[in-house]
Formats: structure tokens, sequence, C-alpha cells
């Protein structure tokens, strides 16, 4: 194989590859010998074909494979010795081929920019670290105490009150027919909260041990018998205990009730709660500090392809007019996550950093988690959308990035209590609507495809693909 490289313009090249008769003869002589003992024709045995009725039969089919695999071997080797990563896919042209002949082609490519990042290691920024005063988490846990109150049994003229815990068995009826889900045994319904039918608790108050007591509640929309749904229903409730809320008392043994070893165990795993409610939002603080300093930096050349491309994603939904209008303020936009895009590849590839199957599960996990009641759902569409896990995938390879940089860059560590944690956020909260403000002024389809791709990852990492997919029809055989 011969490889000339020629620079048109930029970062575009041109690389003329050629391969001679010879080797091209080499793969059709290893793909004759492959399909020989797999094809079965009247008269021969297997393995025994000739090749010459081979060539007649199949000569056009096993051709067009070896130039695909051919293609595909040479195309890939040409760009790496080279050291040329597209930025995009490449195209071919096809100047020679055919069988027992040379094949010479040329592939068009826009290089990715060559990428300093040794100045990744002098970017500053802010990491938060959260101190919790042990009054919050005394607070945080009493508040959980209030919310699992001790019920004790009332005596038995007690008659029910707002908070108590009523216990009862009933039979329901809609127009004096039963129903099916219409009983229940042993029921428990806390007065006040509204937890059962809508209305159903008040009907409850009054209510003495030994009582028998008629409640009518309408059947929600959501009820299982679809011709029941909005009908009203007679619950007869014989009424078995009344039980009146007690504290709790914070101990051992509340605390081994809620899983912790002791209640000292229950305090740090409170503690360590309330820090990471404010340590998600102020990492992601620290990650757009990173990421404004590295649209900073100075990178030669952005490929004109993936600012066409990203200009098209940020133009989504909008008119033709509106589109021109903006051009020249996506394209500045599409230009600075481009770029960071770039730098942050190149610093994930220099350092080795890889994304493991284990990591893409644990992610998914996460997912399934956030959506309690939704796992199956979950679960299905992340099997059924490949498309989705190589998001996953570019999700957990940026933040492997970013968390390299925080352990490489230079951080300027700040302890922050509580209530100052919640300020900066406040003002970071502040600072986005009051950008929301100017982009109202700014016409409405043009706010509307801003915040479209508001949800996107501001940087678009893509490992570098097999440059030949398909071959581009020739120019000449």
């Amino acid at each position: 194989m011969k490889v000339t490289v020629e620079n048109k313009k930029g970062l575009n090249k041109d690389v003329k590859v050629f391969v001679d008769k010879k080797t091209m003869n080499t793969y059709m002589d290893q793909k004759y010998e492959e399909i020989k003992g797999t094809v079965n024709l009247k008269g021969f045995r297997p393995g025994k074909v000739p090749r010459e009725i081979l060539k007649r039969q199949f000569g056009k089919a096993i051709f067009s494979e070896v130039l695909d695999k051919v293609l595909k071997d040479t195309s890939t080797k040409a760009l790496e010795e080279n050291q040329i990563k597209p930025a995009g896919q490449p195209k071919l042209d096809l100047k020679t081929y055919g069988e027992d002949k040379d094949l010479e082609y040329i592939i068009s490519v826009t290089e990715l920019p060559k990428v300093e990042v040794k100045s990744i290691e002098t970017i500053k920024f802010d990491e938060y670290s959260v101190k919790i005063d042990p009054k919050e988490t005394d607070k945080r846990i009493q508040d959980i105490a209030k919310n699992q109150p001790n019920f004790k049994d009332a005596p038995d003229q007690t008659k029910a009150s707002d908070k108590d815990l009523v216990v009862f068995d009933y039979t329901a009826t809609v127009d004096d027919k039963p129903f099916k889900g219409g009983e229940g045994k042993n029921t428990q319904l806390t007065l006040g909260k509204d937890l059962f039918l809508k209305g159903f608790d008040k009907q409850l108050i009054g209510v003495k041990k030994g009582d028998e007591k008629i409640v009518e509640a309408v059947l929600p929309e959501n009820f299982p018998e679809k011709d029941l749904i909005n009908k009203t229903a007679k619950f007869k409730c014989k009424i078995t205990n009344i039980k009146k809320p007690g504290e709790v008392k914070i101990d051992d043994e509340f605390a081994k009730n809620l899983g912790a070893k002791d209640l000292k165990d229950l305090k740090s795993l409170i503690s360590k709660q309330i820090n990471d409610e404010y340590k998600n939002s102020l990492d992601r603080l620290s990650k757009n500090q990173i990421i404004k300093e590295i649209e900073k930096f100075k990178v030669s050349e952005i490929p004109e392809n993936l600012i066409e491309e990203e200009v098209k994603i940020l133009s989504q939904g909008m008119s033709d007019e509106d589109a021109k209008k903006s051009r020249k303020n996506f394209e500045e936009i599409a230009k600075k996550r481009i770029k960071v895009g770039l730098i942050l590849n190149e610093f994930g590839e220099k350092n080795k950093i890889k994304v493991t199957e284990q990591e893409i599960q644990a992610e998914v996990q996460k997912q399934i988690r956030m959506m309690p009641g939704q796992e199956k759902m979950v679960m299905d569409f992340y099997q059924k959308n490949p498309s989705a896990v190589a998001s996953l995938r570019g999700t957990v390879y940026e933040e492997k990035i970013i968390n390299l940089i925080k352990e490489k860059a230079k951080p300027n560590k700040k302890e922050i209590s509580k209530d100052e944690a919640e300020k900066i956020l406040k003002d970071s909260q502040k600072q986005q609507l009051d950008q929301e403000l100017v982009n109202q002024r700014k016409p409405k389809k043009k706010v509307e495809a801003k915040k479209s791709t508001e949800n996107k990852s501001q940087t678009k990492l893509k490992k570098t693909k097999s440059p030949v997919k398909k071959t581009k029809k020739v120019s000449k055989k």
C-alpha cells in the first residue's frame, strides 16, 4: 500500500491510496478459499467446487465484499499511520478498481485540529465542601421523627380526632351492590392526611372503638373497575381501634428502625445526606467554571463541517428567516461547544480514559432509581435504544474527564456553611433567570430553539469511529 497526503486547504486533506493488484489478488484468494468449503453445488463434493465455477456464480458478490474489506482496512490504516483524526465521515472516490487490477482511490477528509491540553492543569476553579452544623442534623432527625409517630392504643371510649390512627374493617357498595375490591380488613388511616379517598377522613372524626359508621366517598379516576369511576360508594366501617400519636424517642432503637447501626451512625448518615443535597449542585457550578475557562483556550481552526452540524441543531424548529438572522450568533455558540469538546476529548485520550460496561450499567441503574415505579419501562427503553446507551456513555466519559481535570488543576478549595451554599446556588439561579430575561427579548422562535438545546450536553465528546461504512459510487472503472 502506498499513501500520499495532499493538503487542500486548512484542515481539508486528500489522501491518495494505492493497493497493487498482487495484494488485491491475495485478498481475493483468501475469500475464495473461505467460501469454497461452505458452498454446495450439484455435481461437486463439498470443498471441491472449482474456482472458475465459483467465479461465474458468485464473482461479483465476492469482489464487492473484498473491495469493501480492503477499503475499510486500508483507509483506516492510511489515516492512522498519518495521524489524521477525521472530523466527520471521510468520503471515498474510487479511481481504478476491478478483479486482477490495481486499486486506487482518494480519501477526502477534514481532520480534527491539533489541540494543546497542557494548560488544562493551570485552570482555576472553586471547589466547595459544605460543613454541616450538628444542629442541622438534629433538626432533620427531629423532622423524621415527627413523620413517624409512635401510635399507642387509646382508652375504649376515646373519640377519634385529627392526627389519630383509626383501625377499621369495611364492606362497600355502589347502588346497594357489592363490587370487586370493596372489602378491607384491619385498614389503618391517619386522620387529616386524606390518603384514602377524598373526604373519607373527616367522616371518621368522632368515632369510638366498636362503633359502626357509614362513610360515603366518590371512587377516583384511577379506580380499577372502570364502570364505577366517579360513582358514590357507601362504606360500612366497623371501628376496631383508636390510637393516639405519642412522641417518638430519638435513641439507638429509633435509629435501628431507620436502618442505621445506632444513633451516632444515623447522625453521620443524615449529615452526609444533607451534604450530598448541596454537593451535586455545587459540583455543577465547578464544572461550569472549568468549561468557561476552557472556552478561553485557543484552537487554530474549527472544522467547518462540525460548525455546520451544530448550527443545524441550534436552528431546529426555527423558520428559515429567523435561522438566517441568528446564524452569526449560533456559529459563535457552535465554535465554543466544539472547541470545548475537542479539548476535553483530547485530554481524555491522552490520559487513556475509558468507560467500562460496569460504569454504563451503574448509570442505567442510577436512571432507574430516579423513576420509582417505572423501573421496567426505563430498563426496556435502554435495552431497545442503543443511541440512548451511547448518550449515557458520553455522559459518563465527560464526567470522568471533568473529575480528572479537577484532580490535576488548581482548585480554590472553600469550606462553606449550609446557608452560604444556599446563597451561592440562589445567586447562580438568579444569573440564569437574568439570562432568560435577555433571551425573551429575542424572536420567540429563537428562544424556543435555545430552550430545546439547553438540556443537551454543552460539549460533544465522540470517539473516532472507523472512517468507512460504505463506498462512494465510482468515477471510473
